[in-house]
């Protein structure tokens, strides 16, 4: 709760360098840094701001997954390309650092609420190419489990490049069968 007089959020400018050295903790220090005397130390902001805004380690992480949205392609009507766009959408990120680094960071800090909310913002664009195509619920969940859990399986587990031509390569077969219906 805020005091009277006490803006309700951190100025844009605060958050920016917070999370910002959040981000950068992350990726070199890994969850245990995301502290508020770690981020005091790293910015300057003070530990009463970062505590008001940002109480816990978890708090940070779900600020971060607010500021870095995964936009979403815009469907063409072609079911394969638009899928195979999204693989490509998908294995460029999870090679990128931050998000491999940052899905790795949300396993360790056993943040099971982010992870799957991040994950879910992963996984979007894929629903929304087979919404477009008027896949049925139950055959869109299939395939984007088909399609993007070996890609996961790859960065967060086996800690590996996606293989981004196997993904290409369940396209096909999944749009095929789709394709004989």
């Amino acid at each position: 709760m805020t005091r009277p007089g006490r803006p309700a959020g951190p100025t844009s400018d605060t958050e920016a360098v917070v999370l910002t050295a959040a981000l950068d903790l992350l990726l070199s220090e890994g969850p245990a840094a995301l502290t508020a005397q770690r981020l005091f130390q790293v910015t300057g902001v003070s530990r009463s701001t970062i505590y008001r805004h940002w109480p816990t380690p978890a708090a940070v992480l779900a600020a971060l997954i607010d500021v870095a949205p995964i936009p979403a392609g815009a469907p063409t009507g072609d079911l394969a390309k638009d899928l195979h766009n999204e693989v490509d959408r998908l294995c460029d990120r999870l090679r990128d650092r931050p998000v491999g680094a940052f899905l790795q960071a949300l396993v360790v800090a056993a943040a099971t609420d982010l992870r799957h909310r991040y994950v879910s913002d992963l996984l979007a664009p894929f629903h929304q190419v087979l919404r477009a195509a008027g896949v049925p619920d139950d055959e869109r969940e299939d395939g984007v489990a088909m399609i993007a859990s070996p890609l996961l399986l790859d960065a967060l587990l086996l800690d590996r490049t996606a293989a981004r031509d196997r993904a290409h390569r369940i396209v096909d077969t999944f749009t095929e069968s789709r394709s004989q219906q």
